[in-house]
């Protein structure tokens, strides 16, 4: 039985719906990008271009980072073909004679070395700049063709460190943006003190924190986020 003066309705679950698997485009152009002490070599980097200290370029960061965002811009500028670093052909490679080249998540999967050992020699020889993005510095990529690392070793490598409390809590307001969702700042400041300190983790507290609040019908407050997080934190879903 219920406690006397406590309404029925009370007890009853708080009714979810099933939200709709929808994709959401990340904002990519220049004025989206969050910048602080974290990133912005990185973002030097990319805005000094064609003035460059080296042909060839590898940008490197944890996951969610901003690497691809950062690609983006320099390929729009630049002009810039960007390649699978999985197959790289002959086209890909007669490409590198006349136009810049992108290769993002280079050490994300497959990589063709040999492909990537002839790109490399045609773009230096041709003078065209190629960006390489990708978790973590060419010898940890595990490439076990010798002239291929070594053509990697002499890039210049540019790195984007983990993420500071203001990186942290714009990352996590622009993803929000991109969902088209409002958050209060207190909000995201508390997500900003309690989630694991990446991006990726920024990520996942956002994506989980959105669904929750669509099957809730709800606002994201809180309280919402408290609880997603101590799920996130016992390993439990959203």
């Amino acid at each position: 039985m219920l406690p006397a003066g406590r309404r029925a309705t009370e007890a009853r679950p708080m009714p979810r719906q099933l939200p709709l698997d929808l994709s959401h485009k990340e904002a990519l152009s220049r004025d989206d990008l969050v910048v602080t002490q974290a990133n912005a070599r990185a973002v030097a980097l990319i805005e000094n271009w064609p003035a460059w200290p080296a042909p060839v370029v590898i940008l490197a960061g944890p996951a969610g980072s901003g690497k691809s965002h950062l690609a983006a811009i320099w390929r729009e500028t630049a002009g810039a073909d960007e390649i699978s670093p999985a197959s790289i052909g002959a086209e890909e490679i007669a490409a590198a004679g006349s136009r810049p080249i992108l290769i993002d998540g280079a050490d994300a999967g497959r990589l063709d070395e040999n492909g990537l050992f002839h790109l490399i020699n045609a773009a230096r020889a041709a003078g065209q700049p190629m960006l390489l993005t990708a978790r973590r510095f060419p010898g940890a990529w595990g490439v076990r063709l010798p002239d291929l690392l070594s053509r990697l070793k002499a890039a210049a490598t540019v790195e984007i460190d983990e993420p500071d409390d203001m990186l942290l809590a714009g990352v996590i307001t622009k993803l929000f943006a991109d969902r088209q969702v409002d958050v209060e700042p207190h909000v995201v400041q508390y997500l900003v003190r309690r989630i694991e300190r990446s991006l990726s983790s920024a990520m996942r507290a956002v994506e989980r924190l959105d669904r929750a609040a669509l099957e809730r019908k709800s606002r994201i407050t809180r309280a919402l986020a408290a609880e997603v997080v101590g799920a996130m934190e016992a390993g439990e879903g959203a």
